[in-house]
């Protein structure tokens, strides 16, 4: 049986169960679990460890339990848009520098602890909504929020051609949707998906998932 690992921050985490791994919570992990296993059965071990808040050194921080002890034989990667929420909201120090300095680090310890793991880097996204729109105190929000998300963006797409690995483009595949329904359809406040948002995801995951399975 061979074993998926679903990591990132909340838009990943979804309410999964921190005791049962075999409870994936309520995101495009369960909907991605309940199409391959329907599909295949008995074909693969479903795991998600993303955690709520999590930014990449956090994920980083969490490296051995949460990725190399769980040896997965595929995962997958959601990461950026804490970065990019707390350097607006906290004032914390997270440029695309250091955010690509973080997962070049995390890129290398797996692939050096688990050179057989197949890697799906996900692109971090945001839409116009509640959590990214403009206010009082910030009234260019969402232009700094929409660009410092696609230069982390920027930076994942380029970690996955420079390390030969899967690169998942989803804000392209979003601002198209969002064009037919708005953004809140997929994106709530701008950050966390719907129900339709995951499903986006989900189709999109297994686009790139079949092309290494």
């Amino acid at each position: 049986m061979k074993t998926i690992l679903f990591q990132g921050d909340s838009i990943t985490d979804c309410g999964r169960n921190r005791n049962n791994d075999a409870e994936l919570g309520t995101g495009y992990p369960l909907l991605t679990e309940a199409f391959l296993g329907f599909d295949s059965p008995g074909k693969y071990r479903f795991i998600n460890r993303g955690i709520s808040g999590d930014k990449i050194d956090d994920v980083c921080a969490r490296l051995q339990n949460d990725i190399l002890d769980v040896k997965p034989d595929y995962m997958s990667l959601l990461i950026g848009v804490n970065d990019v929420w707390h350097r607006l909201d906290h004032g914390e120090i997270i440029d695309a520098a250091k955010f690509e300095e973080s997962y070049v680090r995390l890129l290398d310890e797996i692939k050096g602890a688990l050179p057989q793991t197949k890697l799906m880097l996900l692109e971090p996204f945001a839409l116009h909504g509640p959590a990214t729109d403009d206010r009082p105190d910030q009234p260019d929000r969402y232009f700094a929020f929409s660009s410092h998300v696609a230069e982390l963006a920027a930076c994942v797409k380029k970690l996955a051609t420079q390390y030969n690995l899967t690169f998942v483009a989803l804000q392209s595949v979003l601002d198209e949707a969002a064009k037919k329904a708005g953004p809140n359809y997929y994106l709530a406040d701008g950050v966390h998906p719907t129900a339709k948002g995951h499903e986006l995801i989900k189709r999109e995951w297994l686009k790139a998932f079949q092309s290494l399975a």
